[in-house]
């Protein structure tokens, strides 16, 4: 049986009747009419873009790596006294390190 694509209550291509197979899912619908429909081809238009742009965002979220972080949880664990870089916060005091080692 032929699906149809259905659009706020009504079919794409135009066909009325209470035994038509219906969907608002784009990848089921098999009827050429409606798949030839602006309507349609703007919906299909949409879900591959919302769905390139979902990937493009896990991809930045998986190719960013907070360097910063990793390299404070590396210093830490380090033994010793080591200082971390300027700029990081809570960073030990040079002074009293360099007054203990002489």
């Amino acid at each position: 049986m032929v699906t149809h694509y259905k659009v706020k209550g009504h079919l794409a291509c135009g066909h009325a009747g209470k035994h038509l197979e219906s969907t608002t899912e784009l990848n089921r619908v098999k009827c050429r009419s409606c798949r030839n429909t602006e309507v349609y081809k703007e919906a299909r238009r949409d879900a591959r873009n919302a769905a390139r742009r979902a990937q493009r965002k896990a991809r930045a979220a998986a190719v960013h790596n907070d360097w910063r972080s990793f390299w404070e949880k590396r210093l830490a664990a380090m033994p010793g006294s080591q200082r971390l870089p300027r700029g990081f916060h809570e960073q030990p005091c040079v002074g009293a390190a360099l007054a203990a080692a002489a």
